[in-house]
């Protein structure tokens, strides 16, 4: 199965060896059509900051702003849902959603928050999936995740709902009330495979489960 991944342009390794280890087909691409029927489903990858006009700021902090990849990405998001085709949205992609949604962002979590999620490599953290969430069916209630960025999620868009927080409130999962979208904050693509580390539960378990979701779709 086909599944595209939307990136900002970078080397896109690891989110293709996640995907083909649970068993699809990785198509990544840097402003895609915005096609869903040649694939199963869709993951945002990571990246830059999104433009804060698009959800109504003035730019306080945002770094590594590509207006082409924000438009191209929610139309994206547009084109997959309503074909009613499985979104996975991780870091950067987890905050373009929720600005899909019409929720905002946090520019700068601030001085006393971001060295517990960003540093010059991946931070590890905990986090608390609330009862009856995904996150909490595939890792449990408290689990380690990493992470690597500045910025969160701020007002929750329509029809999302926080499956997990980190342990001073930052929103690392959400899941979507009636759409196949869901979102992660940390990269599960950096904890597992080759990538897996001790420190740390495995990220493979939310791409079988995605993938298993987009065969599903499929049938």
């Amino acid at each position: 199965m086909k599944i595209l991944i939307s990136t900002g342009g970078g080397d896109p390794v690891h989110y293709e060896r996640a995907v083909a280890a649970a068993g699809g087909w990785p198509c990544p691409a840097y402003l895609p059509e915005p096609d869903a029927a040649p694939y199963g489903g869709l993951i945002l990858a990571g990246g830059g900051d999104m433009d804060p006009a698009l959800f109504g700021q003035p730019d306080l902090g945002s770094r590594g702003v590509d207006p082409d990849r924000d438009r191209g990405e929610l139309t994206l998001l547009d084109a997959f849902l309503g074909a009613g085709k499985p979104v996975l949205a991780i870091c950067r992609g987890h905050q373009v959603a929720n600005v899909w949604a019409g929720g905002d962002l946090i520019q700068d979590l601030g001085t006393e928050l971001v060295p517990f999620h960003q540093g010059e490599q991946d931070v590890v953290h905990p986090v608390r999936a609330e009862p009856d969430s995904l996150m909490e069916r595939l890792y449990g209630q408290v689990f380690p995740v990493n992470s690597n960025h500045h910025q969160g999620v701020g007002r929750v868009g329509r029809g999302l709902r926080v499956t997990a927080r980190s342990e001073s409130g930052v929103v690392e999962a959400m899941e979507h009330d009636t759409l196949p979208l869901v979102c992660v904050q940390f990269h599960p693509e950096r904890m597992t495979g080759d990538r897996a580390r001790p420190d740390t539960v495995d990220g493979g378990k939310i791409f079988r489960w995605f993938l298993g979701r987009c065969s599903q779709a499929c049938l």
